[in-house]
């Protein structure tokens, strides 16, 4: 083992993996905003959904206090519920799951593909069961799922597909924008996502229904819509609670950011482009290190660039080379632990050793600093470190 003494860190500030880019014209958005009229449910949250909707090529967008309740309010106007299956990737954020647990439904775990490290689409068919009600795919990374061989496969059991697009906003599949292939899509804006509204998150779809639903769904299950009231109108004040629903509101002064970031989301996505490729040549030439795979067909949003360790080749740990690289300052990190092994979902009698791919990459693989504010001499900084701290423990 190295002792501390030999750890020489070449940064003096902590690089973290990832950081929102916030500049004066946002600032100045937010504050234009309160200076106005409205600050909760106004025109700029109108004005957010549908930049959303054409810049996914969806017909629709409802925006979200976060993409956890987006997620939530997908499942909900898909009509899961007790009784029901929905699988999903280990692989992933527990809000993934924990939306289909909110319905009184079951989550079930398919294993993840090994080169693109999203769910194996062979793995799904194989759980698909008379319960089954839904799929929710994730592209993990950015990197969009087989999309055709999912909705084949959908159709065919007659499953509705909602997919957790969190990592994937500007990503294509096929030429065609991730958010309007599916039956529903779900974006997230917390601040390490490609644009930020702080917190908050979409869902996009083509279906009118689910629409008008999930609008009831994020206010409570209020409507004023004449069109949809079950009773008379009995004036202008008259509204109905048609189903319980929560308040998931996002605000004015959300949408407002999210409508300036969105205007730079070309020059972010090209930012991470340019940053994942620098990484890719650095890494390349080291055995000891496997590099994202990119199938064809598929662009990526590089939410997250993951390196995967060959331990074999290695005197280290994964647990030692993370905590070499955050001695650098090279601020890491590790997606995810498989959500199956987290101890609320033991709790539901999920096993350990059930999704081995899954299982066997979380323990190989560390996050790198990717984001659009990331300098020439941050990308420098953290190419050296790892190729000197993966050196420095090769075998």
């Amino acid at each position: 083992m190295v002792k501390e003494k030999e750890y020489i860190a070449t940064r003096t500030n902590y690089l973290p993996y990832g950081k929102q880019w916030v500049d004066d014209e946002d600032i100045e958005t937010v504050i234009s905003i309160l200076k106005g009229d409205y600050l909760t449910t106004g025109p700029a949250i109108q004005n957010f959904e549908q930049s959303i909707a054409e810049y996914t090529g969806s017909k629709y967008a409802v925006s979200f206090s976060s993409g956890t309740a987006a997620l939530h309010g997908a499942c909900h106007v898909a009509g899961i519920g007790g009784g029901d299956e929905v699988i999903t990737t280990p692989m992933t954020f527990a809000a993934s799951a924990n939306c289909i647990l909110y319905q009184g439904a079951t989550p079930v775990f398919a294993d993840i593909d090994e080169k693109t490290y999203n769910i194996d689409i062979d793995k799904i068919a194989e759980k698909i069961t008379e319960n089954t009600k839904a799929i929710i795919p994730v592209h993990f990374t950015g990197q969009p799922v087989d999309l055709d061989e999912l909705h084949a496969l959908a159709a065919e059991h007659n499953l509705i597909v909602i997919e957790d697009a969190a990592h994937a906003l500007g990503a294509t599949y096929k030429g065609k924008p991730v958010g309007g292939l599916s039956a529903m899509t779900m974006f997230s804006f917390h601040p390490v996502k490609h644009i930020t509204t702080g917190e908050g998150g979409v869902i996009t779809t083509n279906n009118e229904e689910y629409y008008k639903k999930l609008i009831q769904f994020r206010s409570h299950g209020i409507t004023r819509e004449k069109e949809l009231l079950q009773d008379d109108d009995h004036g202008p004040w008259y509204y109905e609670m048609q189903f319980l629903g929560f308040n998931y509101r996002m605000t004015d002064i959300q949408a407002a950011l999210g409508i300036s970031q969105l205007k730079k989301s070309a020059f972010f996505l090209k930012q991470r482009e340019d940053i994942a490729e620098k990484y890719n040549q650095a890494f390349s030439d080291l055995p000891e290190i496997k590099i994202p795979f990119q199938a064809t067909m598929r662009q990526s949003s590089w939410h997250l660039y993951i390196i995967r360790l060959d331990l074999l080749k290695l005197t280290a740990s994964r647990k030692i080379v993370f905590e070499d690289l955050q001695k650098q300052n090279i601020g890491v990190n590790v997606h995810y632990i498989p959500v199956h092994t987290l101890p609320y979902y033991q709790e539901l009698g999920y096993k350990r050793g059930s999704l081995p791919i899954a299982e066997e990459l979380y323990e190989e693989v560390i996050s790198l600093p990717i984001f659009p504010k990331m300098t020439e001499k941050d990308v420098e900084d953290v190419v050296a470190a790892v190729r000197n701290t993966i050196i420095r423990y090769t075998r």
